[in-house]
């Protein structure tokens, strides 16, 4: 219980400052910490992700940070695919998922440590308009990929979609962010409502989790346009390193096994 507590104010923290990243350190801690087994810890990490990512989103629409058309498209896309990621995990041994997410999380933070990229202007137009025939493909291809990626692995997705939003895309990083934590709970949903029934939630630990990660995701939303999210994002990224090394180590000590 005390460790679900400690990961969901992690979680909750990096939800509320970033957009992102909570589902990528969910799955591991409920699996080597929490003792739970792969499908149960996606189905958990999915349904605490996603109304981690509601709550977070509130102070960012009073703000006016969510581009609404551009969330809902890519939303929308990636609920398709979540299903069909969903069905490909379970054609795939346990370790053979967890060492594509441990590639995952690598490859998260090498983005995380990359100079911050230009904002593109695939979508931007002159009087602040979007530019349809040329964001619409992408945006349906970003989601198109992230939703799968979320059923799969059992991520929401923040550390892809942010990056497509603002290089892809063109939004700026704050509306990046807001729009990217609505798209995190549509396909949140989708994947939990694809992995539902796999394995039985442990309560205790879901509401324990859940609670916790709400709690600091609001703090955090508050606290976003006061934190250096550049030097959050580097330290983050270590953090996802060193929990990366652990899975491949675990992995491979069951593999020899």
């Amino acid at each position: 219980m005390i460790v679900a507590v400690v990961a969901g104010l992690v979680i909750g923290a990096l939800v509320g400052l970033l957009g992102g990243g909570g589902s990528i350190l969910a799955v591991p801690a409920l699996v080597y910490a929490a003792g739970q087994d792969l499908p149960q810890a996606v189905a958990t990490s999915l349904l605490v992700v996603g109304i981690t990512s509601l709550v977070a989103v509130l102070p960012r629409l009073r703000a006016g940070q969510v581009a609404w058309r551009i969330a809902v498209l890519f939303g929308a896309a990636g609920a398709a695919t979540a299903f069909a990621g969903a069905a490909v995990n379970r054609l795939l041994p346990d370790d053979v998922v967890l060492g594509l997410f441990a590639a995952l999380m690598i490859g998260a933070g090498v983005r995380m440590l990359a100079e911050k990229p230009t904002t593109g202007a695939a979508c931007a137009v002159d009087g602040g308009r979007v530019d349809w025939r040329r964001c619409l493909p992408r945006t349906l291809a970003g989601g198109l990929v992230v939703g799968f990626l979320t059923g799969l692995l059992g991520v929401g997705g923040g550390f892809l979609i942010i990056p497509v939003l603002v290089i892809v895309l063109g939004l700026p990083m704050t509306t990046a962010i807001g729009t990217s934590l609505v798209v995190i709970a549509v396909n949140s949903a989708a994947g939990f409502a694809a992995h539902a029934g796999e394995a039985p939630l442990d309560v205790p630990i879901t509401v324990a989790f859940t609670a916790s990660a709400v709690v600091t995701a609001l703090a955090a939303g508050r606290l976003a346009t006061r934190v250096d999210t550049g030097r959050l994002r580097r330290w983050f990224a270590y953090l996802v390193f060193a929990v990366a090394a652990l899975i491949l180590v675990q992995v491979g000590a069951g593999l020899l096994g």
